[in-house]
């Protein structure tokens, strides 16, 4: 079955281009021109993966991103950000708050289709062959994207879930920045290992009393405590 994905963007010019090339690669491929309806298609499509341009009318591509990210039922959709806008401070600002991957215009568009590809990968490689892990007060099912911190549900970003993901899977083991970078926003992310301390910061805050269970091994990275 196609991988289903949902484009926001306003330039019909670029829209087009795009289009043609992920439908190409057999995508199944919907678009919208501005941040109000996309919010909206994301609600009723559910797709795969989101493509979102920053500068749009109406909401704008990091309000998006924020209300997708804040939503327990979308949370876990992919977002990669397609935007003109190329300084660190975007760049950073749209990773940390969720999204996938970050594309920089003007761009080759079989450079985005890899991008998209890549992401949807990463995403898919989480899910198996383990899907499943329960380790002391932490349940996580990865096929649902469902998070239970002793026993209740708390919603997390597509990020925040990925890397409390790897590190259950290496459980006892420390694991370094640049390790979780590799595994969370693959091997290609430009960002600084800053963005590992912000989601750690921030899956924590989520995590309440369970919180002890993610240990900071100093100078190195961070640990998932095992049983017993």
């Amino acid at each position: 079955m196609a991988k289903k994905i949902l484009l926001i963007e306003d330039d019909p010019d670029i829209a087009g281009l795009i289009m043609h090339y992920l439908k190409a690669e057999h995508f199944d491929v919907d678009h919208v021109s501005d941040g109000n309806a996309g919010l909206a298609a994301v609600r009723r499509l559910r797709p795969d993966l989101v493509l979102l341009d920053l500068m749009l009318p109406g909401l704008d591509g990091l309000a998006v991103n924020r209300m997708i990210k804040q939503d327990p039922k979308l949370s876990g959709i992919p977002v990669v950000i397609v935007t003109a806008k190329g300084e660190e401070t975007d760049r950073v600002v749209g990773l940390e708050m969720g999204a996938d991957d970050y594309v920089v215009k003007p761009f080759h568009p079989k450079e985005l289709v890899a991008r998209v590809k890549a992401v949807l990968r990463r995403r898919e490689s989480l899910t198996a062959p383990t899907d499943r892990l329960s380790i002391g007060p932490v349940s996580i099912d990865a096929a649902r994207h469902e998070a239970l911190f002793e026993g209740v549900p708390v919603a997390l970003t597509a990020k925040e879930f990925d890397l409390l993901f790897a590190l259950m899977r290496q459980a006892g083991r420390v694991m370094d920045r640049n390790a979780l970078l590799d595994a969370v926003w693959g091997g290609d992310y430009e960002g600084t290992d800053r963005t590992v301390d912000v989601h750690v910061r921030r899956l924590r805050k989520k995590m309440g009393q369970t919180a002890p269970w993610l240990e900071t091994v100093k100078q190195i990275g961070y640990r998932f405590r095992e049983e017993g």
